[in-house]
């Protein structure tokens, strides 16, 4: 059934969808700098030369500038989705490189330590398709060079290592970007679910309040003429639009609150009503049995929209109501169709009411020239 309510607007806070990332990562980042004591002991024996403080320092400074890019990484990955900017990316991982060159260079071998966090930095910052390369080569650049400087040796453990991490950390990238892109499907359901209840509430607005109020205009107007002339009716017509308007406003207060639901019987009774004020001649059903239960709903819009038409656009002197099992039928003979009655949001949301219902909405020129509107059920 389409009530207004479903979806409650102001409970959904799209922002609060975001992820943010906690400490716990940065902290579990920190743990294995532990690996980098290697070389900081191996600088630190030789702190009586300027090479020792400068690989010293070289470490330290490395790993701080682990530290802040994994976190801003991270911070990328989680609210703005797997497109982490390639120049601060490659900024970083430049800067690391740059460092670990300086700490290989002034501590000898035990600085390729370095690599392993590089093929980290590799993987986790560029495309998915370009950090495995990248880090593949740092890798096989360490392995090159521990077999080729001289005094170094053959460093399996490391090249194991940074294959290790590397996999490991492409596993974790694909991970994120797959909550990243969970959040951002969420928010655009979210979106398209207060789109879909601001039109619903707009048509059902529409539909409340376009036949309510033009009964009211046709009442006012016809009191106006009877002013001067009956004063009985004209008392009797006013007492009518008190009446019209506070239901009005009950419909809305229900439409607000997405109770209201309504009767074919009683659209018929208000089709009458208004009808009579517009001094059309109607003929309408006075039974409702034969219309199944799931149809009734429907079938009260289709009256609703089709007797405001005829009152508001038609300058009719008839209209006749036909309701069967299967269909309900709207018809005056009037004017036809006018670019003001076809397509309005009124026939537009009584289409998309019908089609939710697997009915279709019949709009042509009816057979004395008139306008005729039908509703189906398939």
């Amino acid at each position: 059934m389409d009530t207004v309510g479903t979806v409650k607007p102001d409970h959904l806070d799209l922002g609060a969808t975001r992820l943010r990332p906690g400490w716990f990562g940065l902290v579990f980042a920190a743990v294995w700098l532990f690996y980098l004591a290697d070389p900081f002991e191996a600088g630190l024996s030789k702190r009586d030369q300027s090479a020792g403080w400068i690989g010293m320092g070289a470490i330290v400074i490395f790993a701080v500038v682990y530290l802040l890019s994994f976190q801003w990484a991270r911070m990328r990955h989680l609210t703005a989705g797997d497109n982490t900017p390639l120049g601060p990316a490659a900024g970083f991982i430049g800067t690391a490189l740059v460092l670990a060159v300086v700490a290989c260079v002034s501590v000898g071998q035990h600085g390729t330590a370095t690599v392993v966090y590089l093929a980290v930095m590799a993987v986790f910052y560029l495309p998915l398709r370009t950090g495995p390369i990248v880090a593949l080569c740092f890798a096989a650049v360490a392995y090159a060079a521990g077999l080729l400087v001289p005094g170094w040796s053959e460093d399996r453990s490391l090249l194991f290592g940074s294959l290790a991490a590397t996999l490991a950390v492409w596993g974790i990238r694909g991970v994120i970007k797959r909550n990243a892109d969970l959040v951002a499907a969420r928010e655009e359901n979210a979106r398209l679910a207060v789109s879909q209840e601001r039109n619903r509430f707009a048509r059902d607005l529409h539909d409340i309040l376009g036949h309510s109020l033009t009964v009211i205009t046709v009442k006012a107007e016809l009191a106006g003429r009877l002013v001067d002339v009956d004063l009985d009716r004209t008392r009797a017509e006013l007492a009518d639009l008190e009446r019209l308007s506070r239901d009005a406003l009950a419909d809305v207060r229900r439409a607000v609150e997405g109770y209201r639901e309504l009767t074919l019987p009683g659209e018929l009774a208000r089709a009458r009503l208004a009808l009579d004020a517009a001094g059309i001649q109607h003929w309408l059903p006075n039974s409702t049995d034969e219309v199944p239960s799931d149809l009734r709903e429907l079938f009260a819009w289709t009256v609703r929209e089709g007797v405001t038409n005829v009152i508001r656009h038609s300058a009719a002197e008839t209209c006749t109501v036909t309701l069967s099992a299967d269909a309900v039928e709207v018809k005056d003979d009037g004017r036809g169709p006018t670019p003001e009655a076809l397509p309005g949001n009124g026939t537009r949301g009584l289409r998309e009411r019908a089609s939710a219902m697997g009915a279709t909405v019949i709009t042509e020129t009816a057979e004395n020239g008139g306008f005729l509107l039908r509703v189906v059920a398939r």
